[in-house]
């Protein structure tokens, strides 16, 4: 009998995804090299687990080996960035996306406990508790009394949503304009060539899992760019919750494409340092993402966002 294909291990998966994530940030095209040395640098870790998460992206055809000079870049990132989601999955990452499912589809209560998932799930302890801290240190769950995690109220309903907005429009413009803001330069362009790319495709083929990521990923930059370490905490926290599914439900694709492309103006004060005239954009872009209607968007963002030019 066959023995079954063995998993990989989480930490190199994750850092397979992290290496992605570094490669994507400072611009890497196919071919370029990737130093085992360099990697473990940027990653902060040792040349040993780079080696295996190497590994497994050159066995996806992510990366190739060469034996004259070690590991290359084997495709367009911008072109190809939901790749990460074809790497294999841990059990406790498959099970961790399997709950916050559920979570999204009301399918599970607020509260849950160890056993009661291992039962719903038919999971051993071991991978429903490493799920269940992952989930945890992701600031999605909270440890409850005894054997039970409570999860975060997330903004997947009309109020919630709201508030959600609220709280956004409160501390995100804020971060653009405390002092010692600072925009990181090679993420900002990976984000730009992601945006354009996805914005090229057709709306049948618009895919909003990318989206997604692209979103997230923009307006972690601008919290993590913001020298208040408190608001960049506040804001990274909140912004994990809205990985969960269901977050982009009843979003059309012309809301999105709108989006990206408001992205991209807030993008162009940005690196032009006009903080003031993107942080005033960013409001409206979170306003109209509050409002989730296009009639409202196109009566407004087209107009206001195509008056102001792109800066010289």
């Amino acid at each position: 009998m066959q023995a079954a294909a063995r998993r990989p291990r989480t930490n190199h998966l994750d850092l397979a995804q992290r290496i992605l994530d570094v490669a994507r940030q400072r611009g890497f095209e196919p071919g370029a090299r990737l130093p085992e040395q360099q990697i473990a640098s940027l990653c902060n870790v040792s040349r040993t687990p780079v080696r295996a998460a190497l590994g497994l992206l050159a066995e996806r055809g992510v990366v190739r080996w060469e034996a004259a000079s070690g590991y290359h870049l084997a495709i367009d990132l911008t072109a190809q960035a939901s790749v990460a989601a074809e790497l294999p999955a841990a059990e406790e990452d498959e099970l961790a996306e399997a709950i916050l499912r559920d979570r999204s589809a009301r399918r599970l209560d607020q509260t849950v406990t160890a056993a009661g998932l291992m039962r719903r799930y038919s999971a051993e302890r071991k991978t429903v508790l490493k799920a269940l801290n992952k989930l945890t240190e992701e600031n999605l769950l909270d440890r409850a009394p005894g054997q039970s995690w409570l999860f975060r109220r997330a903004p997947d309903d009309p109020e919630a949503q709201g508030d959600s907005y609220e709280f956004r429009l409160l501390l995100e413009p804020a971060a653009i304009l405390t002092p010692g803001f600072r925009l990181d330069g090679a993420r900002a362009a990976a984000l730009r060539q992601g945006m354009e790319a996805l914005l090229a495709l057709p709306d049948a083929a618009f895919d909003t899992r990318e989206f997604q990521r692209l979103d997230i990923d923009f307006h972690g930059m601008l919290a993590e760019g913001c020298a208040n370490r408190f608001i960049t905490d506040a804001l990274s926290d909140h912004l994990r919750l809205r990985r969960l599914p269901g977050i982009y439900a009843g979003v059309n694709v012309f809301r999105l494409r709108q989006s990206l492309r408001e992205h991209l103006v807030i993008l162009d004060h940005l690196e032009s340092r006009q903080y003031e005239v993107a942080a005033d954009l960013l409001r409206i872009h979170l306003r109209l993402s509050r409002n989730q209607r296009p009639q409202a968007a196109s009566r407004g963002a087209p107009a206001l966002f195509g008056m102001i030019s792109r800066p010289e």
